[in-house]
């Protein structure tokens, strides 16, 4: 929640193709440095090793090309070592930091406090944004690193509150874009932080299902359409309430 004397930034980042591109050699010198036993780096690491990937097309192949860094997806340990390779991200951050996998939060409040002078006024909100531009340097300087990437076009900057200074902000030397809505975990949130289409989208999407179980299902017994609605139709509505 936000406070009427305050206006808040909130950047959405996203690395590019995440689980390709974390370095095994780096991904086994943080998970020694978390204090994980030898035996168990060692199992991770020739799980990883030896790995090699080649390319075909229209049934020409191309040379076989070591795996150097990623981990393979689809399996269970996969986004686990992920999430070890990323948990130091946040240090140092100021701001809220909030990280879900390859989706990465950062958000703070610009404050504006109502009873202080307009200079002053100018001044905290002045400090507040170049806080926040700090912040994403230091995550540049992260993925720098340890060689990951943000995709950029992928990464936006969302204002809220109705007399947002917004100001510009950059990642890696590049001026991230504004967006008004966006998609987050499944949850639509737009910059009035209004759930008006949240709950239209779930409606929508529930009133398809319901429509291909009518069409779809001609028994109407209770016994048959219950567990239908149940699985298949209710999720929709009831996801993050």
């Amino acid at each position: 929640k936000y406070r009427s004397g305050g206006r808040s930034g909130c950047d959405l980042l996203r690395f590019c193709q995440s689980f390709r591109h974390s370095s095994t050699k780096r991904l086994l010198f943080k998970l020694r440095k978390n204090g994980l036993d030898e035996n168990t780096c060692s199992w991770i690491e020739n799980w990883l090793k030896d790995r090699v990937q080649r390319v075909v097309i229209n049934g020409t192949f191309s040379r076989w090309t070591p795996v150097v860094s990623g981990v393979p997806q689809g399996s269970v340990i996969g986004p686990i070592l992920f999430n070890l390779f990323i948990n130091d991200l946040e240090i140092g951050i100021e701001s809220h930091v909030s990280v879900f996998a390859d989706d990465t939060k950062l958000g703070k409040v610009i404050q504006c406090e109502q009873h202080v002078t307009v200079c002053v006024q100018v001044i905290q909100c002045e400090q507040d944004v170049t806080s926040l531009q700090r912040d994403l340097d230091k995550l540049g300087d992260w993925a720098l690193k340890w060689q990951m990437r943000f995709n950029l076009d992928k990464c936006k900057v969302m204002h809220f509150g109705v007399k947002n200074t917004q100001a510009i902000y950059t990642l890696n030397g590049t001026e991230l874009g504004k967006s008004k809505q966006e998609k987050d975990l499944g949850i639509i949130i737009d910059f009035k932080l209004s759930n008006n289409v949240q709950c239209q989208t779930a409606a929508a999407k529930a009133s398809k299902v319901l429509a291909c179980i009518k069409r779809g299902v001609h028994s109407r017994d209770e016994n048959i359409i219950l567990p239908l609605y149940k699985s298949m139709v209710r999720p929709h509505l009831e996801y993050a309430v």
